[in-house]
């Protein structure tokens, strides 16, 4: 019977009333009883959403009927077709009772009927939604998937997620091209264990109902249509697969059990290094070197399993979950861009950091003075931490005008070393000052210390191995190992041993 959750009724009806019905998956028997009484009367105008249909087809010979295929070649894209089926409805309508008879059940996978109920509410004309079987439905029969027992997913090929997230079972609807069901099953075997099971179901519920059985990397492209799913139950890959093994491990794996969030800083570390090594792999003139990246993406994933561990630890004592950590983050986010999710306007991104600190503050609840130094961790590496505490002294205007200033003082500081080079425990001192100096001339200069100093070392390293491929270096006089040095950067600069000037 009529569902008639879906009426409306405007101030001033103008003409109809509209009934927007299913016609099933199938032939025209398979239309519920009430639905096939309201399409067989004359005093009724019948609009199909499509003739490529059992039911419509059967519908069309025994009746006239208004048909939308015209339409589809008119838009340049779904969303401008569904909104000129929308138009055809509505105008119709206003000139007495119409039917708009869709595939499937109207409230399964039918943007025109989410449409066109909001225009004829617009318009206040009454609408009425009948439902009937859905191909999800007959999916469902067909393959014996109780949609509430593990949570079935339906997703539109036309409109994928993404991420797309795939745990559990799912049906992906409306795959109607070649290439769609090609690129799918790319896109899906990319985050998915090789050898996933999938069904490709033509047809579901009509009289050529077919489903093929396969693997992902084997379906058929040709199988595509416009009545044609991809339905999958993978075990889950991906984000939501890192989470499962994650949590699999702390269950049985001994090493993994035994874990603490102390016991793990310095993994963290260690990784955080190990990523920061393969960033500065990377061209520093923004090109794309796939085997640098492929290396920050391993890099990545390392990092990322420090969070899972910590956050699976976390979880184990009912204090939060990777969801916990993923929504504080994105609140976060939200709160701190208020320039993008709010009404705050700015004009640069000088301002955008200004804002940050300033709700970061506002955050933590800080009254009256408080330190900009303060929230910098000890537990940094002492170039970055030198480095963020010149930036924040800066903020106040505790800095020097320019880079020649800072040289002024660079060159100071050596000449203090200088003085007491004899006496260790002074030197220790002033040769830390130089360094702090040192790491504010590269704040001057807009140069990451730290980068800096990796490219340095690894040039050091690069000319040191082209001075060993000379020979063994013990028992050499220093002039000997000063020509091999000089060698080795002339070498460097030529390229040699495939390294390129920018990298030497």
């Amino acid at each position: 019977m009529g569902d008639f959750s879906g009426t409306r009724r405007g101030p001033a009806q103008l003409a109809g009333p509209v009934d927007v019905v299913g016609l099933g998956p199938g032939a025209f028997d398979r239309v519920p009883q009430e639905i096939r009484g309201l399409l067989a009367d004359e005093e009724r105008q019948v609009v199909v959403r499509t003739l490529r249909h059992p039911a419509a087809e059967e519908l069309a010979r025994t009746r006239p009927v208004v048909s939308c295929d015209d339409l589809y070649d008119t838009g340049d894209d779904f969303e401008a077709v569904y909104e000129a089926i929308v138009d055809r409805v509505v105008d119709l309508a206003r000139s007495g009772p119409v039917v708009y008879a869709v595939p499937g059940s109207p409230l399964v996978g039918e943007r025109t009927v989410t449409l066109l109920r909001r225009r004829l509410d617009a318009a206040g004309i009454d609408a009425t939604i009948w439902t009937a079987e859905s191909f999800v439905d007959a999916i469902c029969r067909r393959l014996g998937i109780d949609p509430l027992e593990r949570g079935l997913r339906i997703l539109d090929a036309h409109r994928l997620p993404d991420p797309l997230l795939v745990d559990g079972p799912t049906i992906v609807a409306q795959v109607d091209h070649p290439l769609l069901l090609a690129d799918l099953s790319a896109r899906l075997g990319t985050t998915l264990p090789e050898g996933t099971e999938v069904s490709v179901v033509v047809d579901a519920g009509g009289p050529d109902e077919q489903v093929v059985h396969t693997t992902l990397e084997d379906v058929d492209p040709n199988l595509a249509g416009l009545r044609t799913s991809l339905v999958l139950d993978p075990e889950p890959g991906g984000l939501a697969g890192a989470i499962d093994v994650m949590r699999r491990l702390r269950r049985e794996c001994p090493w993994d059990r035994s874990q603490t969030h102390h016991g793990l800083v310095t993994n963290l570390m260690e990784e955080a290094a190990e990523l920061a090594d393969a960033l500065a792999g990377l061209p520093a003139d923004g090109s794309v070197d796939h085997v640098a990246y492929a290396a920050v993406e391993d890099e990545l994933g390392d990092l990322l399993l420090q969070v899972l561990f910590h956050s699976v630890i976390a979880r184990e004592r009912g204090v939060f979950d990777i969801e916990d950590v993923a929504e504080n983050l994105r609140r976060k986010l939200v709160r701190r861009h208020p320039h993008v999710f709010g009404d705050v306007s700015v004009s640069s991104a000088e301002e955008v950091k200004a804002n940050w600190d300033a709700i970061k503050a506002e955050e933590r609840g800080v009254e009256g003075p408080r330190s900009v130094l303060e929230g910098i961790p000890t537990g940094m590496p002492a170039l970055g931490r030198a480095a963020k505490v010149g930036r924040r002294a800066a903020k106040v205007g505790f800095d020097w005008p320019d880079a020649e200033g800072v040289l002024d003082k660079v060159r100071e500081e050596l000449a203090e070393l200088e003085a007491v080079i004899d006496r260790p425990v002074e030197a220790l001192d002033e040769l830390g000052d130089l360094l702090f100096a040192v790491v504010n001339l590269a704040r001057h200069l807009q140069v990451e210390p730290e980068v800096a100093l990796r490219r340095a070392t690894d040039r050091f390293i690069r000319r040191f191995r082209l001075m060993e491929a000379e020979g063994a270096l013990h028992g050499l006089a220093l002039d000997e190992l000063e020509a091999r040095w000089e060698r080795a950067k002339t070498a460097g600069t030529e390229g040699v041993v495939g390294e390129t000037e920018a990298e030497c």
